[in-house]
């Protein structure tokens, strides 16, 4: 899988599987911050799914859903403190989009 960088230590992608999950752990990841609501799509991985495999690689992994691109003071306040410890963050969503906005939003101001 190839994550888009948007940041030093941020990177985007559209949705992951199990196998991307170890595949971030093993490019040096910290964390994995999914930005999809469950069953957005039928067979997508569950975020309990992905937050599993991810504990297993000795990754944290933080659920901010997002149902569409409208960004709520929630969403943004749950991501600063995530940005702030300058740790490498793969987010993901259907396309990244969601994912992108979202840091662009926490990081202004």
């Amino acid at each position: 899988m190839s994550w888009t960088q948007i940041a030093d230590n941020y990177f985007v992608s559209p949705q992951i599987t199990l196998a991307d999950v170890e595949e971030a752990s093993r490019q040096g990841f910290d964390t994995i911050i999914c930005n999809r609501p469950d069953a957005e799509d039928p067979g997508q991985p569950t975020f309990e799914e992905i937050s599993a495999a991810a504990t297993r690689a000795g990754m944290a992994c933080i659920h901010i859903p997002m149902v569409n691109i409208n960004i709520s003071s929630a969403q943004v306040e749950a991501l600063k403190p995530i940005v702030a410890e300058d740790k490498k963050v793969l987010a993901y969503c259907r396309s990244g989009r969601r994912s992108a906005v979202l840091f662009e939003a926490t990081t202004q101001g």
